[in-house]
Order: C-alpha cells, then sequence, then structure tokens
C-alpha cells in the first residue's frame, strides 16, 4: 500500500490538514464555516470555499481507497429508497447495506420503477465483485422485478419490519439534506452522499462488533 502523499500538487497546505478538515465536515455534521472556524482556531486560515473544493476533490478520493480495503461485506443485503426533493422535483436514494449496517452502495435516481431497481443492482454487483446470499427488502415491487432478472439464484424477503437496518441507515443523510438546506442538484447530490456514506460508515464503527480490545 502506498503512503499518502506529504503534499498535493498544486496545493499550499499540507495534505494532513486538507485531509482533516475533509474528514471533520464528513465525519461531524458541521458546515464547511464550522470548519473553517475549527482551522482558524488551530491558527491555519483558510476559507470555506476552498474546504468545499477540498471535500468535493478529495471526498471521492478518500471514499474510494476506503472502499478498496474494507473488508468483505456481509452476506445479507438490506435495500431501500427514500425520497429526496432536489430542485423542487422529487428523486429517489436507494440505499444498500449489509446485515451489519455496513453502506454498500448509493445510487440518485429520478425514479423507482423496475428499470431504477435493475440499475441499482447491477451497479452493486459491478462495485462489489460477488453475490449475496438473501436480500431483504420492503414491499416496493420493483425489487422483485430486478430480483427475478438480475440475481435468481439469490433468496429475497420481502418484509418491512426486517428491513430496518437500511431503513435507519438514511438518518445521518437526512440529518446531512436538512443542514445543507437540502441538495442542489442530483450530481451534487450523488457526489456527497457516495463520500459521506463510506467517509461516515469506516469512523463510525459498530461498536457491537467489536471486542473490548
Amino acid at each position: 500500500m502506498t503512503p499518502e502523499p506529504a503534499t498535493y500538487p498544486g496545493y499550499r497546505f499540507p495534505a494532513a490538514i486538507i485531509s482533516y478538515a475533509v474528514w471533520l465536515y464528513h465525519v461531524f455534521g458541521l458546515s464547511l464555516r464550522e470548519v473553517e472556524l475549527i482551522l482558524a482556531e488551530r491558527s491555519i486560515g483558510v476559507t470555506h470555499e476552498s474546504i468545499r473544493q477540498w471535500c468535493r476533490k478529495f471526498g471521492a478520493d478518500f471514499a474510494r481507497k476506503l472502499r478498496h480495503r474494507r473488508p468483505k461485506p456481509g452476506d445479507t443485503w438490506h435495500l431501500d429508497e427514500v425520497f429526496l426533493k432536489i430542485g423542487g422535483e422529487l428523486h429517489y436514494l436507494w440505499r444498500a447495506v449489509d446485515q451489519h449496517g455496513v453502506v454498500l452502495d448509493i445510487l440518485v435516481q429520478d425514479r423507482r420503477n423496475a428499470t431504477a431497481a435493475k440499475r441499482f443492482f447491477k451497479r452493486l454487483l459491478v462495485g462489489l465483485k460477488y453475490k449475496p446470499k438473501r436480500l431483504v427488502t420492503d414491499g416496493l415491487r420493483s425489487y422483485g422485478v430486478a430480483h427475478r432478472e438480475v440475481l435468481p439464484e439469490v433468496k429475497h424477503r420481502t418484509s418491512r419490519y426486517l428491513n430496518n437496518r437500511a431503513e435507519n441507515s438514511h438518518r445521518p443523510t437526512r440529518r446531512r439534506e436538512r443542514q445543507m438546506q437540502r441538495f442542489k442538484s442530483p450530481e451534487q447530490a450523488q457526489r456527497f452522499l457516495s463520500s459521506h456514506a463510506m467517509i461516515y460508515g469506516h469512523f463510525r464503527p459498530r461498536r457491537h462488533l467489536m471486542t473490548a480490545g
């Protein structure tokens, strides 16, 4: 594994400061101005607009590295979707987590029909490169169509009560949506939430899965 660089080409601040700012923004639900204030208290003079550019450029890269380094997720996938109001139009955030609550992937789409469900299933398979033993979803019929066409050999259970893992996983997204006063575009939502899900989840481990040591 190659070590992280001390500096990034074209940036006057050290890589440690940039990664620290991105970490603060994604893990603690702070606004860009609040991150700017925390850095200023440490005698680091940087504008919130620069921090915005850091999060946009390096957040996806950090998330990609974390995704490659994480252990193999569980073999039961919980899938769910919630609505997002973006620019006055209704969109849907599709999310998959394993039985431990670890986010596998997210996808922002403007539909929640069978085509959208199949697109999300295929995205999961490409990203994870293996198939689960069981799928758990709510009663949306689009999941059944996608299951029959994409993962017919996988067991599929439909229950609103068994899918609490996926439903609870949406809570950090809702908090950030309120704090950011909603997302400005589907592209911005996809870009931010993809990075946020991986970085936030990595630094918020499930304590019930950890030993005392």
